[in-house]
C-alpha cells in the first residue's frame, strides 16, 4: 500500500503536484487547484502536530468503524468526500506559492518518518499510528490530485 514514508511515493507525487498548471480543471468539486493545494497543506499541518482540530461528533460515532474501510487498501478516496469544515478553503489563492508550501511540508512529513506524526487524534477518525497517517496523507493527495488530472 502506497504510503508518505516511500521516496519513490513522495517523488511521484511531488512530480504530479508540480505538473498542475493554474487552468487545470477540477473534474469534480468546487475547489480550484491552489485552493486544493492549500486544503492539502492543511492536512499534512494536522498530521504533524501544526493544527489540532477537534474531533467531529460523527467521526466520534463512526470514525472508528470508517478508518479500517478507508485505509485497508489502495482504493482511491470517492469523488466529493465530505470535507472537515477547518479545511475549507474558500478565499483566492497563487498555485506556485501553494505548491512550493504543499512540497515543503511533503518533504518534512517525510523526512521527519513516524517521529514527527502528532499522537493528537485525527479529527474523523480517531487516534492515528504513523503508518495510518502516512497512507492517509497518500490517498488524501492522490485524491486531489486526480480531481484536477495530475
Amino acid at each position: 500500500m502506497k504510503n508518505l514514508f516511500e521516496p519513490s511515493t513522495v517523488q511521484e507525487v511531488k512530480t504530479r503536484v508540480a505538473n498542475l498548471k493554474p487552468d487545470s480543471a477540477a473534474q469534480w468539486g468546487t475547489m480550484t487547484a491552489a485552493q486544493a493545494m492549500a486544503h492539502c497543506t492543511g492536512g499534512f499541518e494536522t498530521a504533524v502536530g501544526d493544527s489540532m482540530p477537534p474531533r467531529v461528533l460523527i467521526g466520534r460515532l463512526i470514525g472508528g468503524i470508517i478508518k479500517p474501510m478507508a485505509l485497508k487498501d489502495d482504493e482511491p478516496m470517492r469523488k466529493n468526500s465530505p470535507t472537515a469544515k477547518s479545511l475549507v478553503i474558500d478565499d483566492e489563492r497563487d498555485l506556485a506559492k501553494e505548491k512550493e508550501r504543499l512540497t515543503g511540508i511533503i518533504d518534512r512529513f517525510a523526512a521527519g518518518g513516524p517521529a514527527v506524526c502528532t499522537a493528537h487524534p485525527h479529527a474523523f477518525f480517531g487516534k492515528m499510528t504513523p503508518q495510518e497517517w502516512a497512507i492517509l496523507m497518500y490517498k488524501h493527495l492522490d485524491h486531489h490530485l486526480r480531481q484536477f488530472g495530475a
